[in-house]
């Protein structure tokens, strides 16, 4: 059974930082790209970012240059750097492993930028 743990959300202020964990278990690992969903209030669910298992990361236009993606593929686990935080990021993440079209999903993980 899959199974996708976040942590590291919490309230910043505009401008910090923050970074976000999830820890992957009950796959193999490398079999799978992993990412990151948001959901924001009043908005539809947006792609952060994903990266696949050699190293090949994407990311959504509203975060290039901000935000990073590493995989640890000894630990099983990603990290979701988050630079130059802005109040519009502020919404639930969602950690997943992704399988050609078939998705796995963490429970998600509140983010909230606000002075």
């Amino acid at each position: 059974q899959v199974q996708l743990v976040e942590s590291g959300g919490g309230l910043v202020q505009p401008g910090e930082s923050l970074t976000l964990s999830c820890e992957a278990s009950g796959i193999i690992f490398s079999q799978y790209a992993m990412g990151w969903y948001r959901q924001v209030p009043g908005k539809q669910r947006e792609s952060v970012a994903e990266i696949r298992y050699g190293g090949r990361a994407e990311y959504g236009d509203s975060v290039k240059g901000r935000f990073t993606i590493f995989r640890d593929n000894i630990e099983a686990t990603i990290l979701l750097q988050m630079n130059m935080l802005k109040p519009e990021d502020t919404g639930v993440y969602y950690c997943y492993a992704r399988r050609g079209r078939q998705y796995s999903w963490g429970q998600g993980i509140q983010v909230t930028v606000s002075s």
